[in-house]
C-alpha cells in the first residue's frame, strides 16, 4: 500500500471523520481510521458503531492498493501541523506506516482492517434531496433545544417529519420547543418521521459547510444517511416516538406583543448576570407602555431594567429561564421579537412578525 496525497486534499476528510471518533474507546480499533485504496481512489472511514463517515478522495499518485488502519487523531495531528501545500508520501511496511513529507518522518503503528467493525444499515425506504444551506439552517434553528442525557430518551435528538413538500424539524427538552418548517421544494409523496441523535445532528450542522451543495437524504426506520460531495453520513436512529406537541397551538393566547429584538436581547442579558447561577429566572412585568426585566439571587443581589413597549390586556407577571429566552430571541432573523403568551400563563411563543419558518415556545418558571 503505497500512495502520495496533498495535506489541502486529505486534511478536511480527516477533520471530518475525526469529530465522531470518541476520545475514549472500548475497542483499540474504534480510535483508528480505516484506509482502503484501490481503482484511484482512498477511502477513509470513521466510527463509533453509533455514526459513520466514510470520505472519498480522488488520487493520480497510487503506486499499490490495500487497507490498513492508522490511529486517528496522530494522523490527523500530524497533517494539520505539515506546511500548507505539502505532499505527504504514505507507505505499509509490515505492521508500521511511513509518513513522509519534506525533511518531516513518521512512524505509525497499525491495527488490521479486517478487525474494522462492520457498520449495520438497512436499506433506505426515502429519500428527498435539499441544499446543505437549507438543511442547516433546519438543524441550526432547533438544535440547541435538544434535551442532553435526559432519562425520555426520545428528548436526546431532533425529530425530522417529511410530509410530501414540508420539511419539518423540532426539538425539545421538556421545558422549551423549537419548530422550523420550510418547503423541500419537490414532491416525496409519502410522510415519514424519524428521531436523529443528538450528536449525529451536531455532526451533520458541522459537516454541511457548503450552502450551495445538494445533499441526498435518504432513511428508513432505523438509520439515516447522507450524501454530501465527496462524503457519507451514516447514523443509527433514535427508536421512539416524539410526543405530540400539537396540543399546545390549541389554547386561547393574548395579543401579539411586538418587542425590539436588540434591546431585548441586551437588555436580558444585562439582568442575566445577576440572576440564580442554577434557575437563571428573570421576571417579565408587563403593563400598557412598559415591561420590566427583573431578577434577584440567594446573594441578595438585585437586577431590573425598563423597556418601552406597547401591550395591550391586564398587567401581567410571568418568570422565564433566562437563557432559553435568549436562545430564541438570538435565532430570530428580523429585528422584531413577537412574544406571545398563553391566556392561562401556560407558555410563550416566541417567533418573527411576518411568516415565519421558526417558532420557540418557552414554558414559564416559578420564582
Amino acid at each position: 500500500m503505497k500512495f502520495i496525497i496533498s495535506k489541502d486534499q486529505i486534511l478536511p476528510a480527516l477533520q471530518q471523520i475525526v469529530s465522531v471518533i470518541e476520545k475514549r474507546q472500548t475497542m483499540p480499533i474504534l480510535s483508528n481510521v480505516l484506509l482502503e485504496v484501490s481503482d484511484g481512489q482512498l477511502v477513509m472511514t470513521g466510527t463509533d458503531t453509533e455514526i459513520q463517515i466514510v470520505a472519498k478522495l480522488n488520487s493520480d499518485s497510487i503506486e499499490s492498493t490495500g487497507q490498513i488502519t492508522v490511529p486517528a487523531r496522530k494522523f490527523l495531528d500530524i497533517c494539520r501541523l505539515l506546511p500548507a501545500n505539502a505532499e505527504i508520501k504514505f507507505e505499509l511496511h509490515d505492521d508500521k506506516v511511513k509518513l513522509s513529507s519534506g525533511r518531516s518522518r513518521f512512524s505509525l503503528s497499525t491495527l488490521p482492517a479486517e478487525h474494522y467493525p462492520e457498520f449495520n444499515e438497512s436499506e433506505s425506504e426515502y429519500q428527498f434531496l435539499l441544499t446543505a444551506g437549507k438543511f442547516k439552517k433546519a438543524l441550526d434553528k432547533t438544535l440547541f433545544c435538544m434535551a442532553n442525557q435526559d432519562v425520555r430518551y426520545y428528548l436526546n435528538g431532533l425529530l425530522l417529519h417529511i410530509s410530501n413538500t414540508r420539511l419539518k424539524m423540532v426539538a425539545s427538552d421538556g421545558h422549551r420547543l423549537s419548530i422550523y418548517e420550510d418547503d423541500i421544494g419537490q414532491a416525496t409523496g409519502y410522510e415519514a418521521r424519524i428521531i436523529i441523535p443528538r450528536k449525529a445532528v451536531q455532526e451533520i450542522s458541522r459537516l454541511l459547510d457548503d450552502a450551495e451543495a445538494e445533499i441526498n437524504v435518504q432513511f428508513s426506520n432505523n438509520h439515516i444517511k447522507l450524501y454530501y460531495k465527496d462524503v457519507v453520513f451514516s447514523s443509527k436512529l433514535i427508536d421512539a416516538k416524539f410526543p405530540d406537541f400539537s396540543k399546545v397551538f390549541n389554547q386561547p393566547f393574548m395579543k401579539p406583543l411586538p418587542i425590539a429584538k436588540q434591546a431585548l436581547r441586551e437588555a436580558l442579558t444585562r439582568v442575566a448576570i445577576l440572576a440564580n447561577e442554577k434557575f437563571k429566572g428573570v421576571t417579565f412585568d408587563m403593563s400598557a407602555e412598559l415591561l420590566k426585566l427583573s431578577t434577584h439571587n440567594p446573594e441578595h443581589d438585585e437586577a431590573e431594567e425598563e423597556l418601552q413597549i406597547e401591550f395591550e390586556g391586564e398587567p401581567l407577571s410571568i418568570s422565564f429561564n433566562s437563557q432559553y429566552m435568549l436562545d430564541a430571541v438570538s435565532n430570530l432573523d428580523s429585528d422584531v421579537a413577537m412574544l406571545t403568551i398563553a391566556a392561562n400563563a401556560s407558555s410563550c411563543f416566541i417567533e418573527e412578525p411576518e411568516q415565519s419558518l421558526f417558532k420557540f415556545i418557552v414554558m414559564p418558571m416559578r420564582m
